[in-house]
């Protein structure tokens, strides 16, 4: 993507991780587009944070109105020394550093006609209903797509018009299905049988076609055919040829056409996306109540005063009147005047929360805007969390209590008073990770005024910044590229909110920093917020919150899609209480010798960097250092193998591409012929495809790309020099002599995994190798560098193996190839990932946060949420209460202890807690208290569950 938005190449290093969620063709039309947000609060620079970070061609921010203090509660990019600035030109500064390749630039006139033809989607935030009618037709009348957002206090509003037709190209995102076929019927309603390794997952209304199919060859490469009747049926196959076997049955993604109706017109007539089905008539509600608040601001040129209840009088008499006047769909039978004076009394705050979550949706419908990407919201959605609000049914506020400071938190104390900012200043955190979600945490404590009194966070992060981070992880710039993630981060946030305590350390957490994270440092939190991106990290930090009593805020992003979970001591189960299933692995023999897949030769080529480019190296770094290894390899890297210089590296490279590419294949095939029948079938048939031998070539690109690389990363392992001269590498090639291939009989090849484990282990002839191995004193001369794998440095050759390996093997068995963007997706097991998703997330995260400062005590209380944008869909639900263990027993029943030992001495306590002495460890000086399993019997011998005894011993 040029800088200078013009059509060019994207740029795949920096916007890697969205582009496995977006795409390229969806990421091209991204940068053909300009984007007007209008107003520069808290939801309009969270938008356009987003939009920015995404890569459209260009951003203009429109803002009339200046920084006051109220905005510093959730805009982020705006400082006390601001106060008085117009919000849209002090933070055009600020949002342009997101995105070199996105300009970025300002405007405080008038929203005219005219002006709005420049652009090809208009976002208007904290805007009159008067202006969203306006420019509502006039953008629905010429094409331009419209976003409304607002947000005030607990509740969020988000509408959509994209034209009254939208071509969406893909409604879901998620890849085509594919599966292999055993049967293809001949009849007048063809049924497909697919393989019955998993179920293939197409429904009816799928569109899918066909290949590889031998015999039926009609299909093969046919327009999309829609399956009927469970996902089995497709067209009339009666006139078509007899099937013979084989074939691969790919789904198609059709483009829908999607008809908006204008903001004017959607009034009176709309259509809701449901976000909480415990809340179904909710959004009718709030609809008229969104009305009102605009005829009341209308009215008295303000929002009603935060818990005013004359104002919240006025407002229900408003929403009355609103709803009277309905001739449509939008008219309710009742309004929930409950609902509706709530509204009025936190319309005035404003929440970095809220402003997340909403400005993560909205940013997402611009994206879809630009690009017919995934499902639009049709066209209303409603969002509240009134959970946030006291528990007690009787409580409320005074105006007193909500009246604005001249404080950057005034915004807040609008909804919730002073006295839980006081709490919010004195929490200690510890937030786990300082990525996407870390960078998203973060940013939203400093608004909250989370530790910015007496409390801390304490944010810990081992790794370094790169620059696939700076497409969402958005408190990092090119220039921090290198630097440590929390250290950055924790500057930056210091930046937003002077006032917020921070600390940024550089640690794993785990058994190895126990002594760092000890008893002292648990039992001063007040609670722990996961950034993380592996489960056995999360489950960790799961079981250390569980055994110090303190909540856990849990999120994770694919994608997408997202999730939220709370964890409160003595009422949630823990996050490690529910796991999801294992993920499938790949059969060995599969990968050894019958790949069918892409993903099975990716797979393959990681196995072969590791075995090749890492293993060896530590193998022979073991041995020098007396530490035992495997024999053979180590004769291999210290013998056999060794190479002197770059034209040995480029030797061993080409004998091994003539190994894995051409001999193992011919003696496979030496074992199983092409023709070979097994039980009455063809072997090779089902997901066994039959492979065919390589022949070298120099003309041959992919053959020279595998050269070059493994002979480079054969040369980096032995600590010699390489070389990227292609020419010169041709020329060594051709004087190379490759030994002829001479099938070996007596060779087991296994069929399936079963007959590998039960196949007898070769006895290896250590003690012949033992003699042919150099000293270990020798051996200390040779250098030797094992190899990590590394995806995303372009200049290393990894990835360039990868790619070479894994597609010369795909050729090797006719599986179609992956390009090096699909190769990196899988080969390292790269999460896709999204701004947008991460900000809505961890909105809802932050709303638990402000649930649990204040001592929420009802499950009910509290959400846990999973979301998936694309389609658009969300579901909340109450936490899994933690379970109860109960235990009958009577007023004869007790736990017996006998003191009395069989020679008839009475057990001391020393006795007793030498009895627990298991592990013999000296205890650390960070250690305070141990851990006592007690495993219990009832009268019957059956297992009763107790909890375990904490021993206090410091």
């Amino acid at each position: 993507m040029a800088k200078n938005g013009n059509d060019a190449e994207i740029d795949e290093g920096l916007y890697s991780r969205q582009l496995y969620v977006l795409g390229h063709e969806a990421m091209k039309r991204m940068q053909i587009s300009n984007i007007l947000i209008s107003g520069l609060r808290g939801l309009g620079v969270e938008i356009a944070k987003n939009v920015i970070l995404g890569g459209v061609k260009s951003v203009t921010l429109h803002d009339q109105g200046v920084a006051e203090w109220k905005d510093l509660s959730s805009q982020f990019y705006l400082r006390e020394e601001d106060l008085g600035k117009n919000r849209a030109e002090v933070s055009q500064l600020r949002l342009a550093e997101l995105n070199s390749y996105v300009p970025v630039t300002s405007f405080t006139g008038a929203l005219t006609n005219e002006y709005l033809t420049k652009f090809q989607v208009v976002v208007l935030t904290n805007s009159s209903l008067d202006e969203q009618i306006r420019i509502g037709d006039f953008c629905h009348s010429n094409g331009i797509k419209l976003i409304v957002a607002d947000t005030r206090g607990l509740f969020g509003q988000l509408f959509c018009d994209f034209g009254e037709e939208m071509t969406m190209f893909d409604v879901n995102g998620e890849q085509p299905l594919s599966a292999m076929i055993s049967m293809i019927t001949k009849d007048s309603a063809g049924v497909v049988t697919c393989l019955d390794e998993a179920r293939h997952g197409f429904e009816s209304g799928d569109f899918v076609t066909f290949t590889e199919v031998q015999g039926m060859t009609e299909l093969n490469g046919c327009d999309p055919v829609e399956i009927k009747t469970l996902g089995e049926i497709i067209c009339d196959t009666s006139s078509f040829s007899d099937y013979v076997r084989g074939g691969i049955v790919t789904q198609v993604k059709m483009p829908k056409t999607v008809a908006f109706k204008s903001l004017s017109s959607s009034m009176a007539e709309p259509e809701f996306m449901v976000t909480d089905f415990a809340k179904f008539d909710r959004p009718g509600q709030l609809h008229m109540g969104f009305q009102a608040l605009h005829a009341f601001e209308k009215k008295h040129s303000r929002l009603p005063k935060p818990w005013s209840q004359s104002d919240a009088d006025e407002l229900v008499a408003l929403a009355e009147e609103v709803n009277a006047a309905q001739s449509g769909s939008a008219k309710q039978e009742q309004l929930d005047q409950a609902i509706i004076k709530k509204l009025s009394c936190v319309a005035a705050g404003d929440l970095a929360p809220i402003n997340a979550f909403i400005g993560g949706l909205a940013a997402q419908e611009a994206m879809k805007a630009c690009t017919g990407k995934f499902m639009p919201i049709m066209q209303w959605l409603y969002f509240d969390a009134l959970e946030c609000l006291s528990e007690a049914e009787d409580a409320v506020l005074t105006e007193e209590e909500c009246a604005p400071r001249n404080c950057r938190y005034d915004s807040q104390i609008a909804v919730f008073g002073s006295k839980l900012q006081e709490l919010l200043a004195k929490q200690r955190y510890f937030l786990v990770g300082a990525g996407a979600i870390g960078c998203e945490l973060l940013k939203n404590f400093a608004m909250m005024g989370l530790a910015s009194g007496e409390g801390e966070v304490i944010v810990t992060d081992m790794d370094t910044i790169e620059k696939s981070n700076l497409n969402r992880q958005f408190l990092f710039r090119p220039w921090d590229v290198t630097k440590m993630k929390s250290e950055t981060a924790a500057a930056a946030v210091k930046q937003m909110n002077p006032s917020i305590r921070i600390t940024g350390h550089q640690n794993r957490v785990g058994t190895d920093t126990e002594k760092v994270y000890d008893d002292d440092f648990f039992e001063s939190l007040d609670g722990v917020a996961n950034a993380l991106d592996n489960v056995d990290a999360r489950m960790y930090m799961d079981r250390r919150c569980v055994y110090y009593c303190k909540p856990l805020l849990e999120s994770g992003t694919l994608g997408t899609k997202g999730n939220v979970q709370v964890v409160i001591p003595f009422l949630t189960e823990s996050y490690s209480s529910s796991q999801d299933p294992p993920e499938k692995s790949i059969p060995i023999c599969t990968l050894k010798n019958f790949p069918n897949a892409i993903e099975h030769t990716l797979q393959w080529a990681r196995d072969e960097f590791e075995g090749l480019f890492k293993q060896p190296a530590e193998n022979a770094l073991q041995y020098m250092t007396l530490v035992s290894s495997p024999r053979t390899t180590l004769y291999k890297s210290l013998v056999t193998d060794k190479p002197r210089s770059w034209e040995d590296c480029v030797v061993w490279a080409r004998n091994h591409w003539q190994c894995q590419y051409n001999n193992n294949i011919r003696q496979l095939l030496h074992n199983f012929p092409p023709d070979q029948v097994s039980s009455g079938a063809p072997f090779w048939s089902g997901p066994k495809r039959c492979p065919h031998p390589l022949e070298f070539s120099t003309n041959n690109d992919l053959h020279m790309d595998y050269i070059m690389a493994a002979a480079n990363l054969f040369a980096q392992s032995y600590g010699l020099p390489g070389s990227t001269e292609r020419s010169a590498l041709t020329k060594l090639l051709q004087d190379i002599k490759v030994p002829e291939f001479v099938p070996k009989s007596g060779i087991k090849i296994h069929v399936s995994d079963q007959e590998l484990q039960n196949a007898n282990a070769s006895v290896g002839k250590r003690s012949e190798l033992k003699t042919l191995l150099p000293s270990t004193e020798a051996a200390s001369q040779f250098k030797l560098c094992p190899i990590d794998f590394e995806k995303d440095d372009e200049t290393n050759f990894h990835m360039d193996f990868i790619v070479a390996a894994s597609n010369l093997r795909a050729e090797n068995y006719d599986i179609p190839p992956a390009d090096r963007h699909k190769s990196k997706l899988i080969a390292g097991k790269i999460i896709p990932a999204i701004a947008t998703t991460t900000a809505a997330v961890v909105g809802l995260v932050c709303l638990e946060l402000l649930k649990i400062v204040q001592g929420h005590k009802k499950l009910e209380s509290f959400k846990n949420g999973f979301m998936n944008l694309a389609l658009p869909f969300f579901a909340f639900s109450e936490p899994i209460a933690a379970p109860k263990h109960k235990i009958d027993w009577t007023l004869w029943d007790r736990f017996e202890v006998k003191g009395i030992q069989p020679n008839g001495e009475e057990m001391t306590l020393r006795q007793f807690l030498d009895y627990f002495k298991v592990s013999k460890k000296k205890l650390g000086k960070h250690v305070k208290a141990l851990v006592f399993e007690l495993c219990c019997n009832d009268e019957t011998e059956e297992d009763v569950e107790v909890p375990y005894v904490r021993y206090t011993i410091r």
